[in-house]
């Protein structure tokens, strides 16, 4: 089955063309079927690439999902028109009085500031508090994760003296863990970051385990809850292509950036990137759709608490 998605929605087309079944909101509407609400909040400044990188994971399943996408209400996007946010997004007063099966939260360009100064950070903690009772499991993605942690939990994040960027080696804790059923015993992940969590912060806290991380990178997912809430400081999302990009934008502004880890081949930014976390990425969003929110969720989202 199809993600369902706005009428219009720009990933519609990039994902047929890859071949991706996605079905508009016109056409879903004929279907008699009960589909899984999720709820993204797009905090990223490339909205409509941030999209289609989660679409095209999430459509990999035999669920119908019904797609609504957040935004802060006190901050404007640079880099996606507004005629785009006001078509396909949110404020949060519009959505809160609803329940969904689950939700992404984004990582976003603000990671260096403490949280406190980050601009939405009111309406965040707003957001991550009403989604204690009205989301049944949430998905963090990098400085999400770190924020999620930070507020949930009093986990705190560290500065790093350089960038971890580049697509790292992990291991994962027990492979009979439903979000990581079907993983090999080392796999990839994409990572572009300035700042991590702890293991160390993380084991003190009763409840929170880390289940996958990396020696180059650091912990890397954080489960709580019993799957309720899963953080992941890494982009298994991106495409192929995200980290190149991001490497020649940083470039041609002249910052501090290293070639990617374990990127190009021959380690030459003139050759195609290798896409190395690929399977990773569709079986950890397949897993996340099925063990923790499809056989989990309630029928009547009313009865999520």
């Amino acid at each position: 089955m199809p993600v369902n998605v706005p009428d219009k929605l720009p990933a519609i087309k990039l994902l047929q063309e890859e071949n991706i079944f996605v079905m508009d909101e016109s056409r879903a509407a004929h279907q008699d079927i009960r589909p899984l609400r999720i709820v993204i909040l797009n905090l990223m400044p490339l909205k409509v690439t941030t999209e289609t990188d989660l679409l095209r994971l999430l459509s990999n399943s035999p669920l119908q999902i019904e797609i609504d996408f957040l935004k802060m209400k006190g901050h404007t996007s640079k880099n996606t028109s507004s005629e785009h946010m006001q078509q396909f997004y949110r404020n949060f007063d519009a959505l809160k009085n609803k329940k969904y099966d689950g939700m992404i939260i984004t990582g976003a360009p603000v990671e260096l500031l403490p949280f406190e100064e980050v601009d939405y950070w009111e309406e965040m903690k707003e957001i991550l508090d009403w989604a204690e009772h009205h989301v049944y499991s949430s998905l963090f993605i990098c400085w999400a994760a770190q924020a999620g942690l930070h507020h949930y939990y009093k986990i705190p994040k560290y500065e790093l003296p350089r960038k971890i960027f580049g697509v790292f080696e992990h291991t994962h804790t027990n492979s009979q863990l439903p979000i990581l059923r079907g993983f090999d015993d080392v796999f990839y992940m994409p990572h572009s970051r300035h700042t991590e969590i702890r293991a160390e912060d993380i084991e003190k806290v009763e409840g929170l385990e880390v289940i996958v991380s990396s020696k180059e990178a650091g912990v890397a997912v954080v489960k709580a809850k019993n799957g309720r809430q899963l953080f992941i400081t890494g982009h298994s999302e991106y495409s192929r292509h995200t980290l190149d990009k991001e490497y020649k934008r940083d470039l041609a502004k002249k910052l501090p950036i290293d070639i990617p880890v374990n990127y190009y081949p021959g380690n030459d930014p003139s050759q195609i990137p290798q896409m190395r976390w690929g399977s990773t990425a569709n079986m950890l969003f397949s897993n996340w759709l099925n063990y923790y929110v499809y056989q989990e969720t309630p029928f009547n989202l009313e009865e999520i608490s």
